[in-house]
């Protein structure tokens, strides 16, 4: 118990607070015999010496706890979801970081009568734009994860967005880097085919900017990986149209 322990303690600023906390704390409790609520106090009481800014363990917090809503949106757990929420974690943070968190998602996925809107609320609070971007696009990958994204599904990213106050425009260039279509690569550049090439350069430099890799840095190099992803679907957007146009 505990690597456990030190493991949830270390990195963890804002999320032991509020409703997520309120997750944790009834997460910890199901998914680990034996934590008390002293345990708990003393996590809380750690937090505290961390700065209001995002840290890793705050992101890595959020990631679990918005997958448990997408995954249970459709009514049903996919095994192929949870595998990706194993494989996703493995690849940023080793295997046994991927553990710990695992362990702990088996009890933030049992949790009843949760807020998403609370849940999402404190997260727009507390976390900057551009890491909100990348929980969104992390969360799309999740819904791809069975091949089939179900109406629920759909809606409950939807409702996530907009609690986390990111624009249409994003929601929709977010999911067209995983749903392709013919207009894919305009939809990713937040643009229509009836765009001059000005306004193609203009998007993708305003895209560019917002979605940088740097912006996410403060997360943590384990981070970068997804954003460097999402950066990349935006430049092959770019270049498709570009290619198209012969320009």
């Amino acid at each position: 118990m505990a690597s456990f322990t030190k493991w949830l303690g270390a990195g963890l600023g804002w999320s032991f607070g509020g409703p997520i906390g309120a997750i944790l704390g009834y997460a910890i409790g199901n998914a680990i015999d034996g934590f008390t609520k002293k345990d708990i106090q003393g996590f809380r009481r750690q937090a505290e010496n961390y700065s209001n800014g995002t840290q890793s363990g705050d992101f890595e917090i959020s990631l679990l706890i918005l997958s448990s809503f997408v995954i249970k949106a459709d009514g049903k757990i996919d095994p192929r979801e949870l595998d990706f929420v194993r494989a996703y974690f493995i690849k940023m943070y080793g295997k046994e970081r991927a553990n710990h968190a695992f362990r702990l998602f088996k009890g933030i996925i049992k949790t009843e009568q949760v807020s998403v809107r609370q849940i999402s609320l404190q997260i727009r609070q507390q976390m900057q734009h551009a890491s909100r971007l990348q929980l969104m696009h992390y969360l799309f990958a999740l819904a791809k994860a069975d091949e089939v994204i179900t109406p629920d599904e759909m809606d409950m990213l939807h409702k996530i967005s907009g609690y986390l106050n990111i624009n249409p425009h994003d929601f929709t260039s977010i999911k067209a880097m995983f749903y392709k279509d013919a207009e894919s690569a305009y939809k990713i550049l937040e643009i229509d085919k009836s765009a001059s090439d000005n306004e193609l350069k203009a998007a993708y430099r305003k895209l560019v900017k917002k979605h940088h890799p740097d912006k996410v840095r403060h997360l943590g190099e384990e981070h970068l990986k997804g954003a460097q992803d999402k950066f990349l679907k935006i430049q092959e957007a770019y270049e498709q149209i570009k290619k198209e146009r012969g320009i």
